[in-house]
């Protein structure tokens, strides 16, 4: 068998965390290709590195002097090489991105140095071969990322090593040109490896035993989640969930290939297995409860809208021309309500609700503002009958006003809309009916 293990910036923020790691690798041979983020906070109050980098090139952009904030990046994994007591001098590094800071190579270019010299220290550590993915991670001129290509070259380039350690976030356009994932994308560089070297399990550790079924800020010591389907995966992350990056998945999911999400500092622990399908039965009829604050219904009525060919076409051209998307359009016979990021909606609002009015004419267009969106997730809710309704019955109990309902047609999940001020309670409310009664 074959593992491909990621490490987040939490478990290879010291020297300490990373003998940690070093002991779970080395646990395991079938753990042969190592991904690592870069060192994070060691500490509350603590900086993640790949934040001093960005503050330490925005001097760089600026022509300031920025050698206090280099010295002090160069310090966090001087202190890790001693710690790991290892023969390893990255001051040539150093000189090579402080000559690149100068000659300004790119926000993407400085914030990907971080994994870069810390894949530099986990390779000489463990003993494995190190793989720069700026070889072999492709963005093309647009700077999207190309998953063919990506995968013949790493592929390639992997094939006969028997262990290697690629860092993660970055790889490079076609000219070499650095370019990083969102952040968090040392997950997707992970199920990029994976399925670069069909491994028979990608293991994504970090410092929580896998997902929960709901935030553990809202809800006090929540129930785990031990099994998940990519789609309801898919659903949580898009709603807030931030366990894994969200676009994770689909370098894998095609390939079949599991994900273990695994604690750093509890490695017996099981954690949370996704996968494509599975026949296990969840424990609870929902999967998990996520939810995002921060949104603006506008609603439209028009008498027969149900008949006017094109309608909903021409409401939506009016958001795209303005750039903004739209999370959720649930409709009746005469109307239609288009949910967005109230952040995004607001400075433009005007401009749209004029488009609108020249587009369709309507009888009337009505805003509503902060409010919130709850995803209630769960493979169960096909074969359970009556789940709408015990959501609903447990909102009105906990005296929660529902301002909008959304399901898709897979039955994956409801979406429920609610004011901002509602959205913990409301969540409280979930959870309680259907993991707490059902305990």
């Amino acid at each position: 068998m074959k593992k491909v293990v990621k490490f987040g910036g939490s478990s290879l923020a010291s020297a300490e965390q990373f003998m940690k790691v070093g002991n779970i690798i080395r646990s395991d041979e079938e753990r042969r290709f190592v991904v690592p983020s870069a060192p994070g906070k060691r500490f509350d109050g603590d900086t993640k590195v790949t934040d001093m980098l960005y503050a330490c090139y925005a001097l760089a952009e600026k022509d300031h002097n920025f050698m206090t904030e280099m010295s002090k990046i160069e310090e966090r994994y001087n202190e890790i090489i001693a710690g790991l007591k290892l023969d390893l001098d990255l001051t040539n590094e150093f000189d090579r991105i402080i000559d690149n800071f100068k000659k300004k190579k790119g926000k993407d270019y400085a914030a990907s140095r971080g994994e870069y010299l810390n894949g530099i220290i986990m390779a000489n550590y463990l003993g494995f071969e190190f793989v720069d993915p700026a070889d072999s991670i492709r963005f093309n001129e647009a700077g999207v990322f190309d998953a063919e290509l990506t995968n013949k070259l790493l592929s390639k380039q992997l094939a006969d090593m028997e262990s290697a350690v690629i860092p993660g976030f970055y790889g490079a356009m076609a000219d070499g040109t650095v370019k990083t994932f969102s952040r968090g994308g040392s997950d997707i560089t992970g199920s990029i490896v994976a399925k670069a070297v069909q491994a028979d399990v990608y293991e994504n550790w970090t410092d929580v035993s896998g997902f929960l079924i709901a935030d553990p800020r809202i809800i006090d010591k929540p129930q785990g989640i031990d099994i998940i389907t990519y789609a309801e995966l898919r659903e949580l992350s898009y709603m807030g969930a931030t366990v894994l990056h969200e676009d994770a998945i689909f370098p894998v999911r095609k390939e079949g290939i599991p994900i273990n999400i695994k604690n750093t500092n509890a490695p017996e622990d099981e954690g949370t297995w996704i996968v494509g399908n599975t026949c296990q039965k969840s424990k609870y009829v929902i999967t998990g409860i996520a939810g995002k604050k921060g949104f603006a219904s506008i609603n439209i009525e028009k008498d027969m809208m149900n008949s006017e060919v094109g309608f909903g076409r021409k409401v939506l051209q009016v958001f795209e021309e303005y750039n903004i998307s739209f999370e959720h359009m649930p409709s009746g016979i005469d109307t239609l309500s288009v949910m967005v990021h109230q952040s995004e909606f607001v400075d433009k609002e005007q401009n749209i609700l004029s488009g609108i009015n020249k587009a369709v004419n309507p009888d009337s267009i009505d805003i509503q503002s902060d409010l919130a969106l709850i995803a209630v997730v769960g493979r169960g809710m096909r074969a359970q009958r009556g789940t709408a309704g015990r959501i609903f019955s447990a909102l009105a109990h906990a005296n929660v006003n529902v301002r909008m309902i959304d399901q898709g047609s897979s039955e994956l999940n409801i979406i429920i809309g609610v004011s901002n001020d509602d959205f913990e309670a409301a969540i409280k409310a979930i959870y309680s009916i259907f993991v707490i009664t059902r305990l």
